[in-house]
């Protein structure tokens, strides 16, 4: 016997029923929610240390392709050179690099891909999508905790805008805090709420819990310790950031590194951004046997680009892999043991 139960925080003491049917029936139980709140430890212990969890992320780029009938086919150039292109259900062939933007465009929200690629539709669905993580994950559940933190859903939408805006940027909370109440966005006509670094991290640790957005910290790599200022922020799905922005190409740059961060977490890694004296590498990717240190940039065909993204890796001195992944390589592959691969390819690969 197979039980479901989905979104099951919001019922009252749903543990107590849950070990009352493990006890007295034979079977497997699938709990599913959409929020941290859900599978904290506290429930783990309820529930007798009998449960794994699982967590889920929006599609990869290959399910992408996949949900929309895609497949990936490769051909010799006359060069010897291999190109892929991704074909449909038809038998039309489209360039990789388009199928690549239209990812960027609309995300891996499952439900996005059921509907095909209309833009209004999609943004439908992304609107829902966003109300029900909102409204319902965030400010319900606050209520019914009984908490009086996080009950501003103006303010909650401006900070949420904020961190949108900066993902990829370092962030911390008191700039956060100074940024929109120097812009009047703690006003609201009546009142002005104190902009204060506790209210802040109430409603970013809310965003967090509820898997809206991800935080990641700092490692110093000389000091080989974590550092307790200035992480990032990335949104759980691009389209979503999108749906809250409006679709730009300003800042594509960071929206790569989103698309890097979560692929990362897909592959079982433990992501930080890694500092090496003034300079940044984007992602230090851990596992228990490797480690990889990656730099994510649209283009290397150009010297100051290499320059740039070249420079951080060159100070690190151990001997674990270092990549530079991008969307134009220029013609060398290698810089000094350093690979510069196509980001698109790595995102297909197993």
């Amino acid at each position: 016997m197979y039980l479901f139960f989905d979104e099951i925080q919001r019922i009252d003491a749903w543990e107590d029923s849950i070990n009352a049917l493990r006890v007295d029936l034979d079977c497997d139980i699938y709990v599913t929610g959409s929020n941290a709140y859900l599978l904290s430890s506290q429930y783990f212990t309820y529930l007798s240390g009998r449960c794994v969890e699982i967590k889920m992320l929006p599609l990869s780029f290959r399910e992408f392709l996949y949900f929309h009938d895609f497949e990936v086919k490769e051909t010799e150039n006359a060069f010897g050179g291999v190109h892929k292109r991704v074909v449909d259900k038809n038998g039309e062939q489209y360039d990789m690099r388009d199928a690549f933007e239209a990812y960027m465009r609309f995300g891996g929200m499952p439900g996005v891909a059921d509907i095909g690629f209309d833009q209004e539709k999609a943004l439908s669905i992304l609107d829902g999508i966003y109300s029900t993580v909102v409204v319902r994950d965030i400010l319900e559940r606050e209520k019914r905790r009984g908490l009086k933190q996080i009950t501003d859903p103006v303010l909650l939408r401006k900070i949420i805008i904020f961190l949108a805006d900066s993902i990829g940027l370092n962030v911390s909370i008191s700039s956060i805090g100074n940024i929109l109440e120097n812009g009047g966005l703690f006003e609201d006509g009546k009142r002005k709420s104190a902009a204060s670094a506790h209210t802040v991290q109430s409603y970013v640790s809310a965003l967090i819990e509820s898997y809206f957005f991800y935080e990641i910290k700092r490692f110093d790599i000389k000091g080989k310790e974590y550092l307790r200022t200035l992480g990032k922020y990335y949104i759980v799905d691009i389209a979503l950031r999108n749906y809250l922005l409006g679709f730009r190409n300003r800042d594509s740059g960071h929206a790569l590194e989103n698309i890097v961060y979560f692929e990362l977490l897909r592959r079982g890694y433990d992501v930080a951004i890694g500092k090496i004296d003034n300079m940044e590498v984007d992602f230090i990717a851990a596992s228990a046997d490797d480690r990889k240190y990656i730099q994510v940039t649209e283009f290397m065909n150009s010297e100051e680009a290499r320059k740039r993204e070249l420079a951080p890796l060159q100070k690190i001195r151990d001997n674990y892999e270092k990549i530079v992944l991008s969307l134009e390589l220029g013609l060398d592959r290698s810089y000094e043991g350093i690979k510069s691969e196509n980001l698109i390819e790595w995102l297909l690969r197993d």
